[in-house]
């Protein structure tokens, strides 16, 4: 979905507030500034589905939001256990927010599970719709309930209401030819239904949605839509519901444009076809599916028409492998992984930093180690990135910060690779992948020129004067060697992972060689343009909050809480985590102290206390889920205090 927005403007991720008033009809409308909705059920209940259409419509209204789905880490656990609980959390408001939210406003719960795994996370008077035809008795003592929760007063804090959805939906559908267990399947659609009218979202764009969606199955459409609109027009008819919300358009929180809402695996996705396109390299992906992954090996099979080549391998090893030969090639060579595939892929990712050639290593993390955590989120291969392969391999590193960010860092991470002739990591993670925001599309003169010049003839003349082809001889400014694209005549020349000779790129054992050889590929990296780290500091503080990747949403909301509360924080975001910045050492001691959240156990704080001597404090989580803002706001005033 895509709305046209204008003038810039950034207001604080501020509380709900709201004001009443009495539409044509007898029911109230409250105006809101923001809300926090999470659906959650079980993983065949259509959570994702739910939050996704609610999520498009928002988008097409014009709020901003983020998102944080959360699927359950087993591919079917069982049915009605907190295990196989799954969850879409959406923030959407009309300013400028950064994070999907703390604590949601409302939580739709389809069954016992659903309640039990997340009415923790509410505050006291936050809205609870359940469907009450999924607590039986059974189903609450699967999960531990010995009483019912809806009739033992443990849920009398919130703002309860009971709703038969699964029975609703099925008398909706009554004169549909399907059985009741097609009809019941179709509930999560009533709740969209009604939670759209809650929240005066749009419609045409999920009933547009269903009938392609089900194109081929027309009656399964219709049923779905029936079911959408009877889920709308109980809001509107129940007594239950007696208010219903207003959140405006976030007109003024973005620069003028046309945007659409996007994930970070599609922005990564378009991010590296733009980057093929601006190099006028044919892209090739290859790939063995890992979740979080493997969303951009699917939509990359999508985009023949671009040039886009994409090879499911049989394994990572295969997979990678192909890549490199496609750099070898001329391609824009990429591989797609997680960190369990990161390990099998390091062999070559140290082949590739030996050939000198152009491949992006896509890191989506997630939590480990091994299998780990597959569908939970992750900062913790930041090391292995840095160091894990054999031998001297240093490799440049680019983390995005935000969903829509991925599009910019992929072309990033593409300009150094084909600049430095490189492997390059770029590192992402579950939680950017799948979560969601406005991404504002650029315009085509606004993209990076990329364009690559492969060797054409001899670039060396020997002491008698013959002129000959040096696969290794480097550009003076970027040290890069040519990139020679094979069946080009007399540019023929070896490779292999055996060391080279500088400039010949013949085989050679002399150690002072390999000396210069190491210590040159390392200076190659250490050379590499990046931008000087942009420091935020509008007070002069003295306490420094450092941050990489995905924990900018989090740690950006927490100094907005605490600059309005009267505190001084400053806030860098590192984007290039090898090479650093060249002016972060002298960032870092500017200030007395810097303090580093991380999603692991403080790597980059490792990185930082090695290379510059500064005590940086490591604040950190693995728990698999983002930071909260608040949470960070508590524990950064405590180092401001300190």
């Amino acid at each position: 979905m895509m709305s046209q927005v204008s003038s810039p403007a950034e207001q604080a991720d501020g509380a709900v507030v709201g004001e009443q008033r009495k539409p044509a009809g007898t029911k109230d409308v409250r105006r809101l500034d923001r809300v926090i909705i999470r659906f959650a059920g079980d993983s065949g209940d259509g959570m994702q589905l739910t939050g996704d259409r609610f999520t498009s419509e928002t988008a097409s209204f014009g709020n901003d939001l983020a998102t944080l789905p959360n699927f359950p880490a087993e591919i079917r656990a069982p049915a009605g256990t907190l295990p196989g609980v799954s969850s879409f959390q959406l923030h959407f408001a009309d300013h400028d927010i950064l994070t999907p939210g703390d604590a949601p406003n409302v939580l739709v719960a389809m069954n016992p599970a659903a309640l039990k795994a997340n009415v923790g996370d509410l505050p006291r008077g936050a809205e609870i719709i359940v469907n009450t035809d999924e607590f039986t008795k059974r189903a609450m003592q699967k999960v531990g309930y010995e009483t019912s929760p809806l009739e033992d007063g443990s849920l009398d804090g919130y703002n309860l209401h009971p709703v038969p959805l699964t029975t609703l939906t099925v008398e909706a559908l009554k004169d549909f030819d399907l059985t009741r267990k097609e009809a019941e399947r179709s509930k999560n659609m009533f709740a969209l239904g009604l939670l759209s009218w809650m929240y005066h979202r749009p419609t045409e764009g999920t009933e547009r949605f269903l009938r392609s969606k089900f194109a081929k199955k027309p009656h399964i459409a219709e049923a779905n839509i029936a079911a959408f609109r009877a889920g709308w027009n109980f809001g509107e008819t129940t007594e239950d519901f007696a208010v219903s919300y207003e959140v405006a358009p976030a007109a003024k929180a973005f620069p003028v444009g046309t945007y659409r809402n996007i994930s970070g695996n599609l922005a990564l996705s378009y991010g590296l076809i733009a980057a093929s396109r601006q190099a006028d390299l044919p892209l090739f992906l290859g790939s063995y599916p890992i979740t979080p992954a493997s969303d951009i090996l699917h939509e990359l099979s999508k985009h023949k028409n671009f040039g886009v080549r994409t090879f499911q391998a049989e394994d990572e090893i295969a997979g990678i492998g192909a890549a490199l030969g496609a750099a070898f090639g001329g391609s824009l060579a990429v591989t797609t992984t997680s960190g369990p595939g990161v390990a099998l892929k390091s062999e070559t990712i140290g082949l590739a930093v030996s050939l000198e050639l152009p491949l992006l290593i896509v890191d989506i993390q997630r939590g480990g180690p091994s299998t780990g955590l597959p569908t939970k989120t992750e900062q913790a291969d930041l090391l292995q990135a840095m160091y894990g392969r054999n031998g001297e391999a240093p490799v440049p590193v680019v983390a995005p910060r935000t969903p829509a960010d991925c599009f910019d860092a992929a072309l990033e991470a593409a300009r150094i690779a084909l600049t430095y002739r490189t492997p390059v990591f770029l590192l992402s993670d579950g939680y950017l992948a799948n979560g969601s925001e406005p991404w504002r599309i650029p315009e085509l003169d606004e993209l990076p020129d990329l364009q690559v010049r492969f060797a054409q003839g001899p670039n060396h003349t020997l002491d008698d004067g013959s002129e000959v082809f040096w696969p290794y001889k480097r550009d003076p400014q970027t040290l890069a060697r040519p990139w020679a694209v094979p069946g080009t005549p007399g540019l023929e020349h070896r490779i292999g992972g055996i060391e080279k000779q500088d400039g010949t790129g013949n085989i050679s054992y002399d150690p002072a060689n390999h000396d210069f050889m190491v210590r040159t590929r390392q200076a190659k990296v250490d050379g590499i343009d990046v931008p000087d780290l942009e420091v935020d500091d509008p007070t002069g503080a003295r306490t420094l909050v450092l941050g990489w990747g995905s924990t900018y949403g989090p740690i950006t909301a927490a100094v907005r809480r605490l600059r309005a509360a009267g505190a001084d924080i400053a806030q860098a975001h590192l984007r290039h985590l090898n090479p650093f910045p060249r002016n972060l050492g002298a960032v870092l001691k500017g200030y007395d102290k810097v303090v580093v959240p991380e999603m692991n156990l403080g790597q980059l704080a490792t990185l930082i206390r090695a290379k510059y001597l500064v005590d940086a404090r490591s604040y950190n989580q693995v728990n698999g889920m983002p930071f909260k803002a608040e949470q960070l706001a508590e524990a950064l005033k405590e180092a401001i205090d300190d």
